[in-house]
Protein backbone atom coordinates (compact mmCIF):
# COMPACT_ATOMS: atom_id res chain seq x y z
CA UNK A 1 0.00 0.00 0.00
CA UNK A 2 1.34 3.41 -0.96
CA UNK A 3 0.62 6.16 1.55
CA UNK A 4 0.63 9.85 0.74
CA UNK A 5 1.82 11.86 3.72
CA UNK A 6 1.92 15.63 3.49
CA UNK A 7 4.10 17.65 5.82
CA UNK A 8 1.19 19.25 7.59
CA UNK A 9 -1.71 17.09 6.33
CA UNK A 10 -4.11 19.59 7.75
CA UNK A 11 -5.72 20.33 4.37
CA UNK A 12 -7.39 23.31 5.97
CA UNK A 13 -9.91 25.54 4.30
CA UNK A 14 -8.96 28.25 6.78
CA UNK A 15 -6.26 28.84 9.37
CA UNK A 16 -8.52 27.88 12.24
CA UNK A 17 -11.69 25.86 12.48
CA UNK A 18 -15.02 27.35 13.32
CA UNK A 19 -16.20 26.75 16.90
CA UNK A 20 -19.38 25.11 15.56
CA UNK A 21 -17.41 22.38 13.82
CA UNK A 22 -17.47 18.69 14.74
CA UNK A 23 -14.32 16.61 15.15
CA UNK A 24 -14.28 12.83 14.63
CA UNK A 25 -11.21 11.49 16.44
CA UNK A 26 -9.66 8.27 17.76
CA UNK A 27 -9.86 6.72 14.27
CA UNK A 28 -7.71 5.25 11.53
CA UNK A 29 -8.70 7.44 8.63
CA UNK A 30 -8.21 6.64 4.95
CA UNK A 31 -9.04 8.35 1.68
CA UNK A 32 -7.76 7.99 -1.87
CA UNK A 33 -5.96 10.47 -4.07
CA UNK A 34 -5.78 8.70 -7.39
CA UNK A 35 -4.14 5.35 -6.63
CA UNK A 36 -2.45 6.68 -3.50
CA UNK A 37 -3.80 6.37 0.02
CA UNK A 38 -4.05 9.28 2.41
CA UNK A 39 -4.03 8.54 6.11
CA UNK A 40 -5.23 10.77 8.94
CA UNK A 41 -6.16 10.50 12.61
CA UNK A 42 -9.08 12.93 12.80
CA UNK A 43 -11.62 14.55 10.51
CA UNK A 44 -13.39 17.84 11.10
CA UNK A 45 -16.54 19.11 9.41
CA UNK A 46 -18.87 22.05 9.67
CA UNK A 47 -22.34 22.44 8.15
CA UNK A 48 -22.00 19.07 6.46
CA UNK A 49 -18.72 19.89 4.69
CA UNK A 50 -15.21 18.73 5.61
CA UNK A 51 -12.99 21.56 6.87
CA UNK A 52 -9.83 19.75 8.06
CA UNK A 53 -8.07 16.41 8.08
CA UNK A 54 -5.54 16.02 10.89
CA UNK A 55 -2.48 13.84 10.46
CA UNK A 56 -1.78 13.09 14.11
CA UNK A 57 -3.37 13.18 17.53
CA UNK A 58 -1.42 16.24 18.67
CA UNK A 59 -2.72 18.42 15.84
CA UNK A 60 -6.25 17.11 16.33
CA UNK A 61 -6.09 17.97 20.04
CA UNK A 62 -5.57 21.60 19.03
CA UNK A 63 -8.87 21.65 17.15
CA UNK A 64 -11.38 24.20 18.41
CA UNK A 65 -14.36 22.14 17.31
CA UNK A 66 -17.33 22.47 19.64
CA UNK A 67 -18.40 18.83 19.26
CA UNK A 68 -16.19 15.75 19.41
CA UNK A 69 -17.15 12.25 18.29
CA UNK A 70 -15.03 9.39 19.60
CA UNK A 71 -14.52 6.75 16.91
CA UNK A 72 -13.30 4.22 19.49
CA UNK A 73 -10.44 3.14 17.26
CA UNK A 74 -12.62 2.35 14.25
CA UNK A 75 -11.48 2.71 10.67
CA UNK A 76 -12.97 5.73 8.90
CA UNK A 77 -13.49 5.41 5.14
CA UNK A 78 -15.19 7.58 2.53
CA UNK A 79 -18.89 6.84 2.25
CA UNK A 80 -19.39 4.02 -0.23
CA UNK A 81 -21.43 4.53 -3.38
CA UNK A 82 -23.27 1.75 -5.19
CA UNK A 83 -23.24 2.72 -8.86
CA UNK A 84 -25.94 0.25 -9.91
CA UNK A 85 -28.87 -0.92 -7.81
CA UNK A 86 -32.65 -1.03 -7.84
CA UNK A 87 -34.01 0.71 -4.78
CA UNK A 88 -37.75 0.11 -5.08
CA UNK A 89 -37.14 -3.51 -6.06
CA UNK A 90 -34.97 -3.91 -2.98
CA UNK A 91 -37.68 -2.37 -0.82
CA UNK A 92 -40.19 -4.75 -2.37
CA UNK A 93 -37.83 -7.69 -1.83
CA UNK A 94 -37.69 -6.84 1.86
CA UNK A 95 -41.48 -7.18 2.01
CA UNK A 96 -42.14 -10.18 -0.25
CA UNK A 97 -41.07 -13.82 -0.65
CA UNK A 98 -37.31 -14.24 -0.39
CA UNK A 99 -36.16 -17.08 -2.66
CA UNK A 100 -32.43 -16.27 -2.56
CA UNK A 101 -30.46 -19.41 -1.81
CA UNK A 102 -33.36 -21.80 -2.33
CA UNK A 103 -31.82 -25.20 -3.11
CA UNK A 104 -34.54 -26.63 -5.35
CA UNK A 105 -37.81 -25.86 -7.07
CA UNK A 106 -39.61 -27.66 -4.25
CA UNK A 107 -37.94 -25.59 -1.55
CA UNK A 108 -38.77 -22.37 -3.42
CA UNK A 109 -42.40 -23.46 -3.63
CA UNK A 110 -42.41 -24.23 0.10
CA UNK A 111 -41.23 -20.70 0.86
CA UNK A 112 -44.08 -19.34 -1.26
CA UNK A 113 -46.55 -21.59 0.59
CA UNK A 114 -45.34 -20.29 3.96
CA UNK A 115 -45.74 -16.71 2.75
CA UNK A 116 -49.30 -17.44 1.55
CA UNK A 117 -50.13 -18.94 4.96
CA UNK A 118 -48.89 -15.75 6.63
CA UNK A 119 -50.64 -13.43 4.15
CA UNK A 120 -53.90 -15.17 3.20
CA UNK A 121 -55.52 -11.95 1.95
CA UNK A 122 -53.06 -11.40 -0.94
CA UNK A 123 -54.54 -11.76 -4.43
CA UNK A 124 -51.09 -11.37 -5.96
CA UNK A 125 -48.10 -13.05 -4.35
CA UNK A 126 -44.71 -11.66 -5.32
CA UNK A 127 -41.17 -12.79 -4.63
CA UNK A 128 -37.72 -12.93 -6.13
CA UNK A 129 -34.33 -14.58 -5.97
CA UNK A 130 -34.71 -18.10 -7.44
CA UNK A 131 -31.77 -19.40 -9.42
CA UNK A 132 -32.16 -22.73 -11.19
CA UNK A 133 -28.39 -22.96 -11.69
CA UNK A 134 -28.13 -23.78 -7.98
CA UNK A 135 -30.72 -26.58 -8.19
CA UNK A 136 -29.75 -30.24 -8.68
CA UNK A 137 -31.03 -30.58 -12.25
CA UNK A 138 -30.36 -26.90 -13.19
CA UNK A 139 -33.69 -26.89 -15.05
CA UNK A 140 -36.07 -23.96 -15.15
CA UNK A 141 -39.07 -24.36 -12.82
CA UNK A 142 -42.65 -24.91 -13.97
CA UNK A 143 -46.05 -23.51 -13.07
CA UNK A 144 -47.31 -26.84 -11.69
CA UNK A 145 -45.34 -26.49 -8.45
CA UNK A 146 -46.97 -23.08 -7.86
CA UNK A 147 -50.44 -24.17 -8.97
CA UNK A 148 -50.42 -26.83 -6.25
CA UNK A 149 -50.13 -24.22 -3.47
CA UNK A 150 -51.64 -20.99 -4.79
CA UNK A 151 -55.39 -21.57 -5.16
CA UNK A 152 -56.94 -18.57 -6.93
CA UNK A 153 -53.99 -16.29 -6.22
CA UNK A 154 -51.63 -15.09 -8.95
CA UNK A 155 -47.99 -15.86 -8.15
CA UNK A 156 -45.15 -13.90 -9.78
CA UNK A 157 -41.56 -14.71 -8.82
CA UNK A 158 -38.53 -12.95 -10.28
CA UNK A 159 -35.32 -14.78 -11.09
CA UNK A 160 -32.27 -13.61 -9.15
CA UNK A 161 -31.01 -11.55 -12.11
CA UNK A 162 -34.37 -9.87 -12.78
CA UNK A 163 -34.49 -11.19 -16.35
CA UNK A 164 -37.00 -14.00 -15.95
CA UNK A 165 -40.31 -14.60 -14.16
CA UNK A 166 -41.72 -17.84 -12.80
CA UNK A 167 -45.50 -17.59 -12.62
CA UNK A 168 -48.47 -19.83 -11.97
CA UNK A 169 -51.40 -20.61 -14.24
CA UNK A 170 -53.55 -17.90 -12.67
CA UNK A 171 -51.00 -15.22 -13.58
CA UNK A 172 -50.72 -16.58 -17.12
CA UNK A 173 -54.50 -16.50 -17.49
CA UNK A 174 -54.80 -12.93 -16.21
CA UNK A 175 -52.11 -11.89 -18.69
CA UNK A 176 -53.85 -13.73 -21.54
CA UNK A 177 -50.87 -15.98 -22.20
CA UNK A 178 -51.63 -19.33 -23.82
CA UNK A 179 -50.30 -21.73 -26.40
CA UNK A 180 -51.16 -19.33 -29.21
CA UNK A 181 -49.45 -16.29 -27.68
CA UNK A 182 -46.44 -15.33 -29.80
CA UNK A 183 -43.08 -14.48 -28.25
CA UNK A 184 -42.71 -10.71 -28.08
CA UNK A 185 -39.70 -9.06 -29.67
CA UNK A 186 -36.78 -9.38 -27.26
CA UNK A 187 -38.57 -11.96 -25.12
CA UNK A 188 -39.39 -15.63 -24.85
CA UNK A 189 -42.27 -17.64 -23.41
CA UNK A 190 -40.82 -21.02 -22.45
CA UNK A 191 -43.06 -23.88 -23.62
CA UNK A 192 -43.40 -27.61 -23.03
CA UNK A 193 -43.48 -30.30 -25.72
CA UNK A 194 -47.18 -29.59 -26.36
CA UNK A 195 -46.48 -25.90 -26.88
CA UNK A 196 -48.09 -24.85 -23.60
CA UNK A 197 -46.39 -22.11 -21.53
CA UNK A 198 -44.32 -23.68 -18.74
CA UNK A 199 -44.66 -20.65 -16.48
CA UNK A 200 -41.24 -19.09 -17.18
CA UNK A 201 -41.06 -15.81 -19.11
CA UNK A 202 -37.74 -14.37 -20.31
CA UNK A 203 -36.94 -10.65 -20.64
CA UNK A 204 -39.55 -8.71 -22.66
CA UNK A 205 -42.06 -11.54 -22.22
CA UNK A 206 -42.19 -10.57 -18.55
CA UNK A 207 -43.99 -7.37 -19.54
CA UNK A 208 -47.07 -9.40 -20.48
CA UNK A 209 -47.59 -10.20 -16.79
CA UNK A 210 -46.29 -7.03 -15.17
CA UNK A 211 -48.67 -5.01 -17.35
CA UNK A 212 -51.69 -6.54 -15.60
CA UNK A 213 -50.30 -6.53 -12.07
CA UNK A 214 -51.65 -3.90 -9.66
CA UNK A 215 -48.93 -1.38 -9.00
CA UNK A 216 -48.27 0.57 -5.78
CA UNK A 217 -49.26 4.22 -5.67
CA UNK A 218 -46.74 7.01 -5.08
CA UNK A 219 -47.20 6.89 -1.30
CA UNK A 220 -46.53 3.16 -1.23
CA UNK A 221 -43.51 3.54 -3.50
CA UNK A 222 -42.09 6.25 -1.26
CA UNK A 223 -42.46 3.90 1.71
CA UNK A 224 -40.63 1.13 -0.18
CA UNK A 225 -37.86 3.52 -1.17
CA UNK A 226 -37.44 4.84 2.35
CA UNK A 227 -37.19 1.37 3.91
CA UNK A 228 -34.69 0.33 1.25
CA UNK A 229 -32.51 3.44 1.66
CA UNK A 230 -32.46 3.02 5.45
CA UNK A 231 -31.28 -0.56 5.01
CA UNK A 232 -28.64 0.51 2.49
CA UNK A 233 -27.25 3.01 4.99
CA UNK A 234 -26.66 0.14 7.42
CA UNK A 235 -24.26 -1.40 4.89
CA UNK A 236 -22.15 1.77 4.70
CA UNK A 237 -23.68 3.19 1.54
CA UNK A 238 -24.02 6.96 1.49
CA UNK A 239 -25.24 7.13 -2.12
CA UNK A 240 -26.81 4.87 -4.69
CA UNK A 241 -27.37 5.05 -8.45
CA UNK A 242 -30.90 3.75 -9.06
CA UNK A 243 -30.78 1.99 -12.41
CA UNK A 244 -33.94 2.58 -14.42
CA UNK A 245 -36.93 4.09 -12.67
CA UNK A 246 -40.41 4.86 -14.02
CA UNK A 247 -42.06 8.24 -13.55
CA UNK A 248 -44.01 7.15 -10.48
CA UNK A 249 -40.76 6.32 -8.70
CA UNK A 250 -39.42 9.76 -9.63
CA UNK A 251 -42.50 11.26 -7.99
CA UNK A 252 -41.95 9.13 -4.89
CA UNK A 253 -38.33 10.27 -4.61
CA UNK A 254 -39.37 13.88 -5.05
CA UNK A 255 -41.89 13.43 -2.25
CA UNK A 256 -39.17 12.05 0.06
CA UNK A 257 -36.86 14.91 -0.90
CA UNK A 258 -39.54 17.51 -0.17
CA UNK A 259 -40.12 15.89 3.22
CA UNK A 260 -36.35 15.73 3.93
CA UNK A 261 -36.64 11.94 4.23
CA UNK A 262 -33.88 10.68 1.94
CA UNK A 263 -31.49 8.88 4.30
CA UNK A 264 -28.77 8.61 1.63
CA UNK A 265 -28.13 10.27 -1.73
CA UNK A 266 -29.82 9.04 -4.90
CA UNK A 267 -28.57 9.41 -8.47
CA UNK A 268 -31.50 8.23 -10.53
CA UNK A 269 -31.59 6.90 -14.08
CA UNK A 270 -34.90 7.36 -15.89
CA UNK A 271 -36.35 4.22 -17.48
CA UNK A 272 -36.38 5.32 -21.09
CA UNK A 273 -39.20 2.87 -21.89
CA UNK A 274 -41.70 4.71 -19.67
CA UNK A 275 -43.45 7.35 -21.82
CA UNK A 276 -44.35 9.26 -18.65
CA UNK A 277 -40.66 10.00 -18.22
CA UNK A 278 -40.70 12.06 -21.40
CA UNK A 279 -41.76 15.09 -19.39
CA UNK A 280 -38.55 14.87 -17.36
CA UNK A 281 -36.48 14.61 -20.50
CA UNK A 282 -38.21 17.72 -21.79
CA UNK A 283 -37.37 19.59 -18.58
CA UNK A 284 -33.70 18.67 -18.81
CA UNK A 285 -31.49 17.31 -16.02
CA UNK A 286 -32.77 17.75 -12.46
CA UNK A 287 -29.82 18.38 -10.15
CA UNK A 288 -30.42 19.06 -6.47
CA UNK A 289 -28.23 21.81 -4.98
CA UNK A 290 -27.20 19.46 -2.16
CA UNK A 291 -27.00 16.38 -4.43
CA UNK A 292 -29.59 14.53 -2.38
CA UNK A 293 -31.52 13.61 -5.55
CA UNK A 294 -29.91 14.08 -8.95
CA UNK A 295 -31.71 12.95 -12.11
CA UNK A 296 -29.52 13.45 -15.15
CA UNK A 297 -29.26 10.03 -16.80
CA UNK A 298 -31.39 7.43 -18.55
CA UNK A 299 -31.25 3.64 -18.45
CA UNK A 300 -31.63 1.46 -21.54
CA UNK A 301 -31.26 -2.33 -21.71
CA UNK A 302 -29.62 -3.81 -24.78
CA UNK A 303 -29.92 -7.48 -23.84
CA UNK A 304 -30.84 -9.93 -21.10
CA UNK A 305 -28.74 -11.85 -18.58
CA UNK A 306 -26.34 -14.78 -18.80
CA UNK A 307 -28.07 -17.01 -16.25
CA UNK A 308 -31.34 -17.04 -18.22
CA UNK A 309 -29.41 -17.24 -21.54
CA UNK A 310 -30.75 -13.85 -22.53
CA UNK A 311 -27.36 -12.14 -22.87
CA UNK A 312 -26.78 -11.44 -26.58
CA UNK A 313 -23.75 -13.32 -27.91
CA UNK A 314 -22.03 -13.37 -31.30
CA UNK A 315 -21.90 -17.17 -31.27
CA UNK A 316 -24.14 -19.86 -29.81
CA UNK A 317 -24.23 -20.53 -26.11
CA UNK A 318 -21.82 -23.37 -25.41
CA UNK A 319 -24.58 -25.22 -23.56
CA UNK A 320 -27.50 -24.32 -25.86
CA UNK A 321 -26.92 -24.92 -29.55
CA UNK A 322 -28.66 -22.42 -31.82
CA UNK A 323 -29.27 -19.95 -28.98
CA UNK A 324 -27.44 -16.61 -29.10
CA UNK A 325 -29.54 -14.74 -26.56
CA UNK A 326 -31.78 -11.74 -26.98
CA UNK A 327 -31.40 -8.15 -28.09
CA UNK A 328 -34.23 -6.32 -26.36
CA UNK A 329 -34.33 -3.48 -28.92
CA UNK A 330 -33.34 -3.16 -32.54
CA UNK A 331 -30.24 -1.18 -33.43
CA UNK A 332 -32.49 1.59 -34.74
CA UNK A 333 -34.52 1.71 -31.52
CA UNK A 334 -31.42 1.83 -29.32
CA UNK A 335 -29.94 4.62 -31.41
CA UNK A 336 -33.22 6.54 -31.23
CA UNK A 337 -33.34 6.38 -27.43
CA UNK A 338 -29.69 7.37 -27.12
CA UNK A 339 -30.02 10.37 -29.41
CA UNK A 340 -33.17 11.72 -27.77
CA UNK A 341 -31.60 11.40 -24.32
CA UNK A 342 -28.44 13.19 -25.43
CA UNK A 343 -30.51 15.92 -27.08
CA UNK A 344 -32.12 16.52 -23.67
CA UNK A 345 -28.71 16.69 -21.96
CA UNK A 346 -28.94 13.29 -20.26
CA UNK A 347 -26.20 10.75 -19.71
CA UNK A 348 -26.97 7.38 -21.39
CA UNK A 349 -26.41 4.26 -19.25
CA UNK A 350 -26.95 1.07 -21.24
CA UNK A 351 -27.25 -2.43 -19.81
CA UNK A 352 -25.07 -4.77 -21.87
CA UNK A 353 -23.94 -8.22 -20.72
CA UNK A 354 -23.22 -10.33 -23.82
CA UNK A 355 -20.34 -9.63 -26.19
CA UNK A 356 -22.72 -8.87 -29.07
CA UNK A 357 -24.69 -6.40 -26.95
CA UNK A 358 -21.54 -4.69 -25.69
CA UNK A 359 -20.11 -4.32 -29.19
CA UNK A 360 -23.40 -2.90 -30.45
CA UNK A 361 -23.61 -0.38 -27.61
CA UNK A 362 -20.01 0.72 -28.13
CA UNK A 363 -20.67 1.13 -31.87
CA UNK A 364 -23.70 3.32 -31.16
CA UNK A 365 -21.87 5.38 -28.52
CA UNK A 366 -19.00 5.91 -30.93
CA UNK A 367 -21.47 7.53 -33.31
CA UNK A 368 -23.20 9.50 -30.56
CA UNK A 369 -19.91 10.74 -29.12
CA UNK A 370 -18.79 12.21 -32.40
CA UNK A 371 -20.54 15.22 -30.90
CA UNK A 372 -18.27 16.69 -28.17
CA UNK A 373 -21.32 17.78 -26.16
CA UNK A 374 -22.42 14.17 -26.00
CA UNK A 375 -18.99 12.89 -24.98
CA UNK A 376 -19.00 15.31 -22.04
CA UNK A 377 -22.09 13.57 -20.66
CA UNK A 378 -19.96 10.55 -19.65
CA UNK A 379 -22.08 7.74 -21.04
CA UNK A 380 -21.86 4.38 -19.30
CA UNK A 381 -22.16 0.70 -20.09
CA UNK A 382 -23.87 -1.02 -17.19
CA UNK A 383 -22.29 -4.43 -16.49
CA UNK A 384 -19.82 -4.60 -19.44
CA UNK A 385 -19.71 -8.24 -18.47
CA UNK A 386 -18.66 -10.29 -21.50
CA UNK A 387 -16.36 -8.47 -23.89
CA UNK A 388 -14.32 -9.39 -26.89
CA UNK A 389 -10.74 -8.56 -25.86
CA UNK A 390 -10.55 -6.05 -28.72
CA UNK A 391 -13.50 -4.13 -27.30
CA UNK A 392 -11.88 -3.52 -23.91
CA UNK A 393 -9.67 -0.71 -25.23
CA UNK A 394 -12.67 0.97 -26.82
CA UNK A 395 -13.95 2.10 -23.42
CA UNK A 396 -11.18 4.67 -22.78
CA UNK A 397 -10.92 5.49 -26.49
CA UNK A 398 -14.61 6.43 -26.60
CA UNK A 399 -14.72 8.06 -23.14
CA UNK A 400 -17.26 5.46 -22.01
CA UNK A 401 -17.46 4.42 -18.35
CA UNK A 402 -17.59 0.73 -17.44
CA UNK A 403 -20.06 0.37 -14.57
CA UNK A 404 -19.31 -3.08 -13.18
CA UNK A 405 -20.49 -5.30 -10.32
CA UNK A 406 -17.52 -7.29 -8.97
CA UNK A 407 -19.63 -9.81 -7.08
CA UNK A 408 -21.26 -10.92 -10.35
CA UNK A 409 -17.98 -12.61 -11.25
CA UNK A 410 -17.97 -14.83 -8.18
CA UNK A 411 -21.72 -15.46 -8.33
CA UNK A 412 -21.61 -16.46 -12.00
CA UNK A 413 -18.43 -18.53 -11.99
CA UNK A 414 -20.43 -21.71 -11.37
CA UNK A 415 -22.15 -21.40 -14.76
CA UNK A 416 -20.25 -18.84 -16.87
CA UNK A 417 -17.83 -21.43 -18.24
CA UNK A 418 -20.70 -23.70 -19.29
CA UNK A 419 -22.48 -20.82 -21.00
CA UNK A 420 -19.44 -19.29 -22.72
CA UNK A 421 -16.66 -21.83 -23.11
CA UNK A 422 -12.99 -21.16 -22.41
CA UNK A 423 -12.25 -18.78 -25.29
CA UNK A 424 -14.96 -16.26 -24.43
CA UNK A 425 -13.96 -16.24 -20.76
CA UNK A 426 -10.82 -14.31 -21.76
CA UNK A 427 -12.86 -11.16 -22.01
CA UNK A 428 -15.45 -11.96 -19.33
CA UNK A 429 -15.71 -10.14 -16.00
CA UNK A 430 -12.45 -8.46 -16.99
CA UNK A 431 -12.36 -5.73 -14.37
CA UNK A 432 -8.57 -5.47 -14.04
CA UNK A 433 -8.12 -5.53 -17.82
CA UNK A 434 -10.56 -2.65 -18.14
CA UNK A 435 -8.68 -0.74 -15.47
CA UNK A 436 -5.33 -1.36 -17.16
CA UNK A 437 -6.78 -0.15 -20.46
CA UNK A 438 -7.29 3.26 -18.88
CA UNK A 439 -11.06 2.97 -18.73
CA UNK A 440 -13.01 4.96 -16.19
CA UNK A 441 -14.87 2.55 -13.92
CA UNK A 442 -17.56 2.57 -11.26
CA UNK A 443 -18.58 -0.23 -8.93
CA UNK A 444 -21.92 -1.49 -7.70
CA UNK A 445 -23.83 -4.61 -6.74
CA UNK A 446 -26.99 -4.70 -8.87
CA UNK A 447 -29.01 -5.29 -5.69
CA UNK A 448 -31.37 -7.02 -5.09
CA UNK A 449 -29.82 -9.39 -7.65
CA UNK A 450 -26.88 -9.49 -5.24
CA UNK A 451 -26.53 -8.36 -1.65
CA UNK A 452 -26.14 -4.59 -1.43
CA UNK A 453 -23.31 -5.02 1.09
CA UNK A 454 -20.43 -3.22 -0.66
CA UNK A 455 -17.82 -5.16 1.28
CA UNK A 456 -18.97 -8.28 -0.57
CA UNK A 457 -18.14 -6.49 -3.81
CA UNK A 458 -14.80 -5.23 -2.53
CA UNK A 459 -13.88 -8.73 -1.41
CA UNK A 460 -14.89 -10.22 -4.78
CA UNK A 461 -12.86 -7.62 -6.69
CA UNK A 462 -9.73 -8.28 -4.61
CA UNK A 463 -9.90 -12.09 -4.29
CA UNK A 464 -12.10 -13.34 -7.17
CA UNK A 465 -13.37 -15.94 -4.68
CA UNK A 466 -16.67 -16.78 -3.06
CA UNK A 467 -17.03 -16.28 0.67
CA UNK A 468 -15.89 -19.84 1.33
CA UNK A 469 -12.56 -19.03 -0.35
CA UNK A 470 -13.28 -20.93 -3.56
CA UNK A 471 -11.57 -21.45 -5.90
CA UNK A 472 -8.06 -21.39 -4.40
CA UNK A 473 -6.19 -18.47 -5.90
CA UNK A 474 -9.35 -16.96 -7.33
CA UNK A 475 -11.41 -17.41 -10.50
CA UNK A 476 -9.74 -15.88 -13.56
CA UNK A 477 -7.10 -14.55 -11.13
CA UNK A 478 -5.46 -12.22 -13.65
CA UNK A 479 -8.49 -10.01 -13.17
CA UNK A 480 -7.92 -9.45 -9.43
CA UNK A 481 -7.82 -5.79 -8.39
CA UNK A 482 -5.76 -4.11 -5.69
CA UNK A 483 -7.52 -2.92 -2.55
CA UNK A 484 -6.97 0.66 -3.63
CA UNK A 485 -8.45 0.11 -7.08
CA UNK A 486 -11.42 -1.78 -5.65
CA UNK A 487 -12.17 0.96 -3.13
CA UNK A 488 -11.95 3.56 -5.89
CA UNK A 489 -14.72 1.75 -7.78
CA UNK A 490 -17.12 2.40 -4.89
CA UNK A 491 -15.93 5.94 -4.08
CA UNK A 492 -14.21 8.24 -6.56
CA UNK A 493 -15.11 6.12 -9.59
CA UNK A 494 -18.81 6.04 -8.76
CA UNK A 495 -18.77 9.76 -7.96
CA UNK A 496 -17.19 10.54 -11.34
CA UNK A 497 -19.78 8.38 -13.08
CA UNK A 498 -22.46 10.64 -11.54
CA UNK A 499 -20.72 13.96 -12.33
CA UNK A 500 -20.22 14.40 -8.58
CA UNK A 501 -16.46 13.99 -8.26
CA UNK A 502 -16.03 17.58 -7.06
CA UNK A 503 -18.03 17.00 -3.87
CA UNK A 504 -18.27 13.23 -3.30
CA UNK A 505 -15.99 10.21 -3.37
CA UNK A 506 -13.06 11.69 -1.43
CA UNK A 507 -12.43 12.91 2.08
CA UNK A 508 -10.84 16.32 1.83
CA UNK A 509 -11.77 19.92 2.64
CA UNK A 510 -14.63 21.22 0.55
CA UNK A 511 -16.17 17.78 0.08
CA UNK A 512 -19.30 16.60 1.81
CA UNK A 513 -18.72 14.82 5.11
CA UNK A 514 -19.98 11.48 3.79
CA UNK A 515 -18.06 8.81 5.68
CA UNK A 516 -18.40 5.52 7.50
CA UNK A 517 -16.85 3.91 10.57
CA UNK A 518 -16.10 0.19 10.29
CA UNK A 519 -14.84 -2.38 12.77
CA UNK A 520 -11.66 -3.40 11.00
CA UNK A 521 -8.86 -1.95 8.89
CA UNK A 522 -9.73 -2.43 5.23
CA UNK A 523 -6.08 -2.04 4.18
CA UNK A 524 -4.46 -4.43 6.68
CA UNK A 525 -7.07 -7.15 7.29
CA UNK A 526 -6.39 -10.55 5.70
CA UNK A 527 -8.12 -10.70 2.32
CA UNK A 528 -10.45 -13.47 3.42
CA UNK A 529 -11.91 -11.21 6.12
CA UNK A 530 -12.80 -8.24 3.93
CA UNK A 531 -16.37 -9.36 3.25
CA UNK A 532 -17.02 -9.63 6.99
CA UNK A 533 -16.29 -5.98 7.81
CA UNK A 534 -19.16 -4.49 9.81
CA UNK A 535 -20.34 -0.89 9.63
CA UNK A 536 -20.56 0.87 12.98
CA UNK A 537 -21.84 4.22 11.73
CA UNK A 538 -22.80 5.95 8.49
CA UNK A 539 -22.75 9.73 8.04
CA UNK A 540 -24.17 11.76 5.16
CA UNK A 541 -23.23 15.45 5.09
CA UNK A 542 -22.14 15.09 8.70
CA UNK A 543 -25.47 13.65 9.83
CA UNK A 544 -25.48 10.17 11.35
CA UNK A 545 -27.98 8.14 9.33
CA UNK A 546 -27.11 4.75 10.72
CA UNK A 547 -26.73 4.29 14.53
CA UNK A 548 -23.42 3.10 15.91
CA UNK A 549 -21.19 2.99 18.97
CA UNK A 550 -19.67 6.41 18.26
CA UNK A 551 -20.76 8.94 20.90
CA UNK A 552 -20.22 12.65 21.30
CA UNK A 553 -17.95 13.44 24.26
CA UNK A 554 -18.24 17.18 24.43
Amino acid sequence: MRTLRCAALVFGLAASAAHAATLVHNIRGYSLDGDQVQTFSALEFDKGVITHLYRDVASADASRAATRIDGFGATLLPGLIDAHGHVSSFGRALATVDLVGSSSEAEAARRVAHYIDAHPDRDWVEGRGWNQVLWPDKAFPARAALDAISGERAVVLGRVDGHALWVNSRALALAGIGAGTPDPDGGQILRDEQGQPTGVLIDNAMDLVTAVMPGPDVEALAALQYSALEKLASYGLTAVHDAGIPAREVEAYQQLLAEDRLPIRVYAMLDVRDPDNDRYLEQGPLVDAQHRLDIRSVKISADGALGSRGAALFDDYSDSSGNRGLLLHSRKELAHHMHRAVAAGYQVNTHAIGDRANALVLDLLEAVNSNSRSAALRHRVEHAQILRPADISRFPALNVIASVQPVHATSDMNMAGDRLGETRLRGAYAWESLLESGARMAGGSDFPVESPNPFHGLYAAVTRQDQAGRPPGGWLPKEKMSREAALALFTSGAAYAAHQEGVLGHLQPGYYADFILVDGDYFTLPENDLWQLQVKATYVAGEQVFPARSDADG
